[in-house]
């Protein structure tokens, strides 16, 4: 399922949970691992100096620094390598978001692992959703492979993953996300539950809707959810469909704590537009703020084909 899997850190504890995940992920399924840090950003010109993109200090760089972060990096992360042979660790300077994007399209990874953001915050921060941003925005954006978001403790997981919870808002990108999250029940035997919210209080501001217009709408809803997504699904009947009208990022939390859900799958954007100018929709931050399982971020077709 997942050869080749990919973990940006940054090398600070905002990314312990993610490791953990990345780890585990590697372990279950034999997969290479990629250890991945961009440390700093280079000076102008030819200049032999980097700004610490967590410090924010300059250092001096070399071929001697840049082992020494690669021997940091090994020892933060000792234990979860163990006796683990199939790993390799890189660090290089440049700007975070191009070097994972870069880095992954050259190995041909098929995950990308990393933290929901850089620092170490209390959720609840009022400034919290400004600092999810530009690093795991943009890898979101620009990757061909699904994204695996890790912001708290997976405390669901159980030998990845038994439960997956589908989220779509039909977009082009729901369907590669759809792709994703059948391929990967269908291969390791979990059950998929696919779910739509209903958000009536974006389309309907300052208008009450009736319930019987409310419940057309949901059967509409779940009708669209069998002719775009289970019609695609072969020799596999593991599945279950849920629509449920509300706030769509308070809903999918509600629906996949109510279901133990240990995998969220969601396309990156919410609206129809172009991948590479969409940022990331606000129900996907949301829901990777707030949800107490990974989130896996998907919206390009490449590497979610069913075999």
């Amino acid at each position: 399922m997942f050869d080749k899997i990919l973990f940006a850190t940054t090398a600070t504890p905002a990314c312990d949970h993610a490791a953990h995940v990345a780890f585990d992920l590697a372990k279950k399924y034999n997969s290479s691992l990629q250890l991945f840090h961009v440390f700093g950003l280079p000076s102008h010109g030819f200049g032999q100096q980097v700004t610490d993109v967590r410090t924010g200090k300059a250092d001096d760089y070399g071929t001697a620094y840049i082992e020494a972060i690669k021997k940091e990096l090994q020892e933060m992360y000792a234990e979860e390598i163990g006796e683990n042979s199939s790993y390799k660790i890189e660090s290089v300077i440049g700007v975070p978001h191009r070097e994972v994007l870069r880095l992954a399209r050259k190995e041909n990874s098929d995950l990308i692992v990393m933290g929901a953001h850089s620092r170490q915050e209390e959720p609840g921060a009022t400034r919290y959703r400004s600092v999810v941003g530009s690093t795991m925005q943009r890898v979101a954006k620009g990757a061909r492979c699904p994204v695996l978001i890790v912001s708290r403790p997976c405390t669901t997981c159980l030998w990845y993953f038994s439960n997956i919870i589908f989220g779509t808002d039909f977009s082009k990108a729901s369907y590669s996300a759809f792709l994703f999250a059948y391929k990967l029940a269908k291969e390791i035997g979990s059950k998929l539950w696919l779910f739509h919210a209903l958000d009536i209080s974006a389309m309907h501001a300052g208008k009450t809707l009736e319930q019987d217009e409310i419940e057309d709408r949901i059967a509409k809803a779940r009708q669209k959810i069998e002719d775009t997504y289970i019609s695609q699904m072969t020799d596999y009947d593991n599945y279950e469909i849920d629509v449920l009208e509300g706030i769509p990022y308070v809903e999918i939390l509600k629906y996949a704590r109510a279901k133990n859900g240990d995998l969220i799958v969601m396309s990156h954007h919410t609206r129809e537009v172009d991948p590479e100018q969409a940022l990331l929709g606000s129900t996907v931050e949301q829901v990777v703020l707030r949800a107490s399982c990974p989130v896996a971020s998907v919206n390009r077709p490449d590497k979610v084909a069913v075999d």
